[in-house]
């Protein structure tokens, strides 16, 4: 395999420089099409079901709201995408603003959100091609769920996973032609799909089964996090993960931005409203008003195909038939563009030696072959637990959705730290709109509720040993000994923990029977946390220290969330301490701790000051260049 290296990088820092084996070569139509096409997958596909399934019709506020919460969440990196526009940007701002050990914590959970996403994908278009020919046996059903069979199913989604592999392998340009005419069909179908669904539309199921909100306010806002609605919104960071690839980043990076939002918001809504307004209680074999049943009935396995269908038209029976093409198309084009975007977060971790520096070599076509060769392969592992789209969909949306708390808590640091770096893109209100931002996502977090927020922590701390075991020891901060005795301690107690507390890997949220009581589980799971952080404090140089100190703030919202979201609304207890709206408070309480902490512990890493010294290196060259070209003017012809 040939593979070209990047360049050599400064003692003090690794940022600045880390692009230059990467080629510049996307368009803004091409960036726009591929954070569209990342959105409009599998999500088009099963979300509308889910969602209605827990909120009912009021399903289409969550949309809504969740499309206005994303432009929020984005505002700042607009900013910052237009400003260091960096391949696996999302990962990569933490370390300029927090340091090594924020860096390593968002940058592991951003990892196992992304590489999640291309099996799910590829399970998605299995489990409609299933649904409508079962004579291929890709599914099976458990507890009245269908999941992918064994051997059939899982590996035909290994078989997939392969193609999304090649796909990228040949590099983001061909990435991005292939995906052109894709993105223009995956746009052009749900929008006919909808359409069509309003001429059979039926407005009783807005309003007859116990209201437009029959199951209240709170299950709205948990729709959000947990049926694929934000998990199929967050697409704009392709713009950002593909920021060091694309031609002009300065003023396509926020267009492609923005437009990636904008457009899928506006399909999905519509979607919602169709699909809500066709339902066929009987065909689904539910009884009229069984919104929580839908997950289960006869339609779970193709929602809009099977809407199509039960209309007995023939135009609606002959776009179904283009909708199972879909089926396969719309998912596998955002697979194939989120196994990239899993390999540029790779990159990411080796720009900063989180992991090996190999993994910041690039074949002859630009890409980082060895970190979409690991995507890959952990991608199949997801698919061994053989669990369905809807079950896999909350942990995914919570695992992204931790990641983006960043833009808010790093944009004030970057104002401060880097003040007189270029921003084509100035956000005009910062002060307002980084915390609304911030909070955005932690509310979304909070909505996920107990048992997938305990899930994303609890897979999100598993990373910590990894840190130490690798990067604090190559950075010379703890000797050889500290670094593996309190790895392996922190690796095998934390298992010890989410085994026995039996509250992580449940099924309906609850806990395993034999486990510990909440209290027991909580002390335990925060103490070991501090623990590991305090035992890396104090075996580190000052240096690292200051790394750690830096970190404190993203332990207190975590651990903190996690017992606001126990006592909350959409906690396992049958009568919530914090009921609606006082849960939401709390936690924006919480929130609010976590940002003034967040500000006040960002510093000015090395990175930035690369970044810094490179800049005003570049000025200086450009100063000095007009300067040459003025001396010499009189002795050259104008320019015709």
């Amino acid at each position: 395999m040939t593979t070209t290296k990047t360049e050599p990088e400064p003692v003090t820092g690794t940022f600045e420089v880390a692009d230059a084996g990467l080629k510049r070569r996307l368009s803004l139509t091409q960036l726009l099409l591929l954070g569209v096409s990342a959105q409009i997958g599998s999500g088009w596909l099963f979300g509308v079901l889910a969602a209605a399934g827990v909120a009912g019709p009021a399903a289409i506020l969550s949309w809504i709201i969740a499309s206005v919460l994303v432009f929020l969440i984005a505002l700042t990196y607009l900013e910052l995408g237009a400003m260091l526009p960096r391949s696996g940007a999302i990962v990569r701002y933490t370390y300029l603003t927090h340091g090594s050990l924020s860096g390593w914590i968002i940058g592991w959970a951003y990892w196992l959100s992304v590489v999640s996403i291309p099996p799910i994908e590829a399970e998605a278009t299995l489990t409609y091609l299933g649904g409508r020919f079962p004579q291929t046996h890709l599914l099976t059903t458990v507890d009245g769920v269908d999941v992918l069979s064994w051997p059939t199913g899982i590996l035909a989604g290994f078989v997939l996973m392969l193609v999304f592999f090649a796909l990228n392998f040949f590099g983001a340009r061909f990435l991005a032609e292939s995906n052109r005419w894709v993105t223009l069909w995956k746009i052009a179908l749900p929008t006919l799909t909808f359409i069509f669904l309003f001429f059979i539309l039926d407005g009783s199921n807005f309003t007859s089964y116990n209201g437009f909100a029959p199951m209240g306010v709170p299950p709205i806002f948990h729709a959000i996090a947990t049926t694929g609605i934000i998990f199929s919104l967050l697409g704009f960071r392709q713009a950002l993960d593909y920021g060091g690839e694309v031609r002009n980043p300065q003023r396509n990076v926020p267009l492609a931005t923005i437009g990636s939002i904008v457009i899928p918001a506006v399909i999905y809504t519509l979607l919602q409203i169709a699909f809500i307004g066709a339902l066929n209680w009987k065909d689904m074999g539910l009884a009229p008003g069984s919104w929580d049943k839908l997950v289960s009935g006869g339609w779970a396995d193709g929602p809009l195909f099977h809407a199509l269908d039960s209309a007995n038209m023939a135009a609606l029976a002959a776009l179904g038939t283009f909708l199972l093409i879909d089926a396969a198309i719309s998912p596998l084009a955002t697979g194939w563009v989120y196994l990239g975007t899993g390999a540029r977060t790779g990159y990411g971790l080796g720009v900063h030696r989180n992991i090996p520096k190999v993994f910041t070599n690039n074949n002859r076509f630009g890409i980082p072959w060895l970190p979409l060769i690991v995507s890959t392969v952990v991608g199949c592992v997801f698919f061994v637990p053989a669990p369905s789209w809807y079950q896999l969909v909350g942990f995914i949306s919570s695992a992204a959705v931790l990641t983006y708390i960043m833009g808010g808590a790093g944009l004030p640091v970057l104002r401060r730290t880097a003040p007189n770096l270029k921003r084509p893109f100035l956000l005009k209100g910062f002060r307002f709109w980084s915390p609304v931002s911030f909070l955005a996502a932690v509310l979304i977090l909070y909505w996920s509720g107990f048992s997938t927020l305990t899930n994303v922590i609890t897979a999100t701390f598993i990373g910590l040993p990894f840190f130490t075991a690798y990067h604090a020891w190559k950075q010379k901060w703890m000797n050889a000994t500290a670094s593996i005795v309190i790895s392996i301690a922190f690796f095998v107690l934390w298992i010890w923990v989410a085994t026995a507390g039996g509250w992580v890997l449940t099924t309906g949220g609850g806990q395993r029977p034999g486990g510990w009581p909440f209290p027991l589980y909580y002390i335990v799971f925060c103490a070991l946390v501090i623990a590991f952080c305090l035992a890396v404090w104090l075996t580190s140089t000052a240096e690292g220290k200051r790394h750690v100190t830096a970190n404190w703030w993203l332990i207190w919202l975590l651990l903190a969330s996690m017992l606001v979201g126990y006592l909350g609304e959409y906690g396992p207890l049958p009568t919530p301490v914090l009921g609606f709206p006082w849960g939401m408070l709390v936690e924006v309480g919480v929130g609010i701790v976590a940002y003034i902490w967040a500000i006040r512990s960002g510093f000015a890493t090395d990175e930035i000051k690369d970044i810094i010294a490179a800049a005003d290196q570049a000025a200086g060259a450009v100063s000095t260049s007009g300067s040459d070209a003025a001396s010499g003017g009189s002795e050259q012809e104008p320019a015709s």
